[in-house]
């Protein structure tokens, strides 16, 4: 990259992180991204033309279509700024490649599976083990709730309270929710705090803080492996697919779903409109005027 270029690729992150907070974490992967683009432009980046911006596509077909995308969406930004700034008069990143790639459709666990999940840990628990009764507490959470690997391990030691039927926690983007507690994971956070370590912090302590997300994942393994449950196969987040999908599968409305969730745009929530296809299907077939129709 020309000395003139990192100049103005400095002046862009300043703007970023003055005007758009962003993080450093961002601020890193914006630079990688021109640092990149800027070798495969292979002259200056500012002053590209459509021309030059066209063969990036050819020059990046190796790369995963995520990444294309990324770094198009870095040019665009960056192109923005210049011309925001007066430093070009015209934008070129309409010549920018787009990769079109499918959304993956997540991986869930099927009713009896989870069934089976829950009658290991509950024999578990059954001896009164203090960890056991900690990992149904956190089964009970991750599929009854939805809740996201880093919300859970992080609930502050009070966030349960007896017969109350639901939790505040806070998510992605310092977003707030409700979050629905049932009877079954109120009872069995309750017989996890007889037994936890008493004047700590958060409901599923780890010496001075909370367990880490690697440490639920490597519990929920352990779980799908006692009942049987390939480990690769299982994730909390997988858990969390599952509580949404089997929702989705009972008649819970989509809205719905988003604000349980806690997905900011409801396209993120209609991925499981896929994975329950069967179930659309046989809506369509039996409730749609037309399926009572005479031929």
């Amino acid at each position: 990259m020309s000395p003139e270029d990192a100049a103005l690729v400095d002046r862009f992150l300043d703007m970023m992180a003055a005007e758009a907070g962003s993080s450093r974490h961002t601020l890193a992967a914006y630079r990688n991204d021109l640092e990149r683009a800027a070798e495969a432009i292979a002259g200056s980046l500012s002053k590209a033309d459509t021309d030059v911006l066209a063969g990036l596509g050819a020059k990046w077909s190796d790369l995963a279509p995520s990444t294309v995308a990324r770094r198009s969406a870095a040019l665009r930004r960056f192109f923005g700024f210049l011309v925001d700034d007066g430093l070009r008069t015209d934008d070129p990143s309409e010549a920018l490649p787009r990769p079109r790639f499918e959304r993956p459709l997540p991986r869930i666990l099927d009713e009896a599976e989870i069934n089976r999940m829950f009658e290991a840990a509950e024999d578990r628990a059954s001896s009164g083990e203090p960890s056991t009764l900690r990992n149904l507490a956190l089964l009970e959470l991750l599929y009854g709730s939805g809740l996201r690997a880093s919300e859970l391990v992080s609930l502050p030691r009070r966030a349960v309270r007896p017969g109350q039927p639901f939790l505040i926690v806070t998510g992605k983007g310092s977003k707030e929710r409700l979050v629905p507690i049932s009877t079954r994971a109120d009872q069995a956070v309750q017989r996890w705090l007889e037994v936890a370590a008493p004047g700590t912090l958060w409901l599923f302590p780890s010496g001075n803080k909370h367990i880490s997300r690697v440490r639920l994942f490597q519990i929920v393994r352990a779980m799908a492996a006692d009942a049987g449950i390939s480990p690769e196969r299982v994730s909390p987040h997988v858990l969390r697919h599952a509580f949404a999908t089997h929702l989705l599968s009972g008649g819970a409305d989509l809205r719905v779903l988003q604000s349980l969730l806690g997905h900011a745009d409801i396209a993120t929530t209609q991925i499981y409109t896929h994975v329950d296809s069967a179930r659309l299907v046989e809506l369509v077939n039996s409730r749609h005027p037309l399926a009572t129709r005479s031929r």
